[in-house]
């Protein structure tokens, strides 16, 4: 399963239409996206708005990828679980966001083992198409690979309770 989500603070129907898209060409794929506030209406994967906490954690349990918005919660979350991540930076050149803070946290971020990312449409469905779609494959593929301390030393810069 792929687990999409884009957070709760504003819509990003780029990254929801671009993954409705692939969803279309890809019916074999189980996907679900948490949608936020966003306009676009999917029509070929499962999605709610909002989601609880413990729905949002049993989802990344039972996900091998997951594509999310440049927020380090979900990155973190994802982190600890040792899940392969998608990430799609919100861009405030298209109004979705204030400013470029997840451009800049994503640059950051790429050099790491099982994170991947798609800064268009186009690279986020080329990366869906070489992300592992078993169990068996998705075991033999790094997930995301980063220290427990690297997890720490974010957690609290970003000020973020640990769990």
């Amino acid at each position: 399963m792929i687990f999409a989500t884009v957070g709760t603070q504003l819509p990003f129907d780029r990254l929801v239409r671009a993954l409705d898209q692939w969803a279309s060409h890809n019916s074999r794929e189980e996907i679900f996206a948490q949608i936020g506030q966003a306009e676009y209406i999917p029509e070929n994967l499962e999605w709610e708005r909002t989601i609880p906490v413990d729905v949002f954690r049993s989802k990344l349990e039972q996900c091998h990828v997951v594509v999310a918005h440049a927020g380090m919660g979900t990155i973190i979350s994802a982190a600890e679980l040792g899940k392969s991540v998608v990430v799609v930076p919100r861009r405030a050149d298209l109004g979705e966001h204030r400013n470029d803070h997840q451009i800049a946290t994503a640059n950051q971020l790429r050099h790491l083992n099982g994170l991947a990312v798609a800064d268009d449409s186009e690279r986020l469905m080329q990366l869906l198409d070489e992300t592992p779609r078993t169990r068996s494959e998705t075991a033999n593929s790094p997930g995301f690979d980063v220290s427990d301390t690297l997890i720490t030393r974010v957690r609290s810069f970003a000020g973020l309770e640990a769990s």
